[in-house]
């Protein structure tokens, strides 16, 4: 039989659907640059302290919000994180309440995130008489740099805590549904920089300049075969060049190209041996064609890796909340999440909740990213479930 707090948190009414609805809606439309956001702070907190809650901070890591409810009763205690930056994109998904920050969107679903976080410390916060430990909720900025969560943990956020736990919706995958894996759940992610630097000349005399542009093609060429001839076949790699710039017109030989690219992994050990890799040959390439290259790492975060005995808890809450046929398996996705580095501090649990929209299938980072809102319910009730475990485990 639930408790009184189960029965109180899990049984949710029109209002709270309401009230649901209403925070994604209104943080889906202003939508703000991985550490620009400071709107999207002043509206989370602004809703946090008219709350019952402890401890309300600002300005954490960046922008980080930070909170916490404190029951009267022993227990746990639990963190709650929700990511909060948007994406450079111009939204064309056709939403009534569509992006009015022109060029930025959340297309990513981090609104979701938001607003189930908020709505949580919501109930919360009116059961703290019958509530065990303390759920700090952390609302974390540059999550799509890779850039936020470690500069909260290195200004305390941790600290206190037993167990953290995230979602991420999934466009993928059905409402009503959730996915917890235990182990690895994503890839590392790191994004990096290489500037071939040659001499600039006219293009009808190309032996008196160094083509920064065919060495750049060399480069991309050759980077491949870090996956297809360095790496085991069964350990997989992404390596992707999405951006090259260089060259200002077609007869002159280019002095300077950029490329930009991203390396995710699974296995710690092969990401550190490939992103040396990559600065090797790429310099190696270069020096050979008279020219020179320079690697700068961007952003990284390790893989997501879930602690086994979290993740069936948080399974086992997920269950009791959408039945144990609706809790499916996935297998570890190439996307990278930088709520990896909270894993590393504390055991916890990344989970997906299943956010897919009627009509044609929708692509997370893309303009026309949309949500069916049904699954914010779904997931504010999956998460206050596996909080409530976490909190006497």
């Amino acid at each position: 039989m639930p408790t009184e707090l189960e029965q109180a948190l899990l049984e949710v009414d029109q209002k709270a659907k309401d009230r649901l609805v209403k925070y994604r809606r209104d943080l889906h439309q202003r939508p703000e640059l991985s550490g620009q956001e400071a709107q999207t702070a002043d509206y989370i907190a602004d809703r946090l302290d008219r709350l019952p809650v402890k401890n309300l901070k600002m300005r954490v890591g960046g922008h980080g919000v930070v909170a916490d409810v404190q029951g009267k009763l022993p227990g746990n205690a639990v963190l709650v994180r929700a990511d909060m930056d948007g994406l450079p994109l111009l939204e064309a998904s056709g939403e009534p309440f569509a992006s009015k920050n022109s060029g930025v969107m959340h297309a990513c679903g981090h609104d979701v995130h938001m607003a189930i976080a908020l709505e949580l410390a919501d109930a919360l916060s009116v059961n703290q008489h019958r509530l065990r430990g303390t759920v700090r909720f952390a609302f974390q900025p540059a999550e799509e740099r890779a850039g936020g969560a470690k500069p909260m943990i290195d200004a305390g956020v941790l600290e206190g805590i037993d167990r953290v736990i995230g979602l991420h919706v999934w466009s993928e995958l059905p409402v009503g549904q959730v996915s917890v894996r235990s182990e690895v759940v994503m890839a590392s992610a790191d994004m990096f920089t290489i500037t071939i630097t040659g001499q600039s000349g006219h293009g009808a005399q190309p032996h008196l300049a160094i083509d920064a542009v065919a060495i750049a093609a060399q480069v991309i060429t050759a980077l491949q075969t870090l996956v297809s001839r360095e790496t085991a076949p069964t350990s997989p790699v992404v390596l992707t060049i999405g951006s090259i710039h260089g060259g200002t017109a077609g007869n002159i030989v280019a002095g300077e190209v950029v490329l930009q690219g991203t390396l995710r992994t699974f296995e710690r050990a092969l990401r550190g041996r490939l992103l040396s890799r990559i600065d090797e040959l790429a310099q190696g390439i270069a020096r050979s064609m008279r020219g020179n290259s320079r690697f700068q790492l961007d952003s990284e975060a390790p893989p997501v890796v879930n602690d086994k005995a979290t993740a069936a808890l948080v399974a086992e809450a997920a269950a009791g909340v959408v039945g144990g046929d609706q809790v499916v398996p996935f297998q570890p996705l190439m996307v990278g999440e930088d709520f990896a580095y909270f894993l590393e501090e504390r055991p916890g649990c990344f989970f997906l909740l299943g956010g897919a929209p009627d009509g044609p299938a929708v692509v997370h980072h893309t303009p026309t990213f949309r949500i069916d809102e049904r699954c914010l319910a779904t997931g504010y009730r999956v998460m206050a479930a596996a909080v409530l475990g976490l909190l006497v485990a």
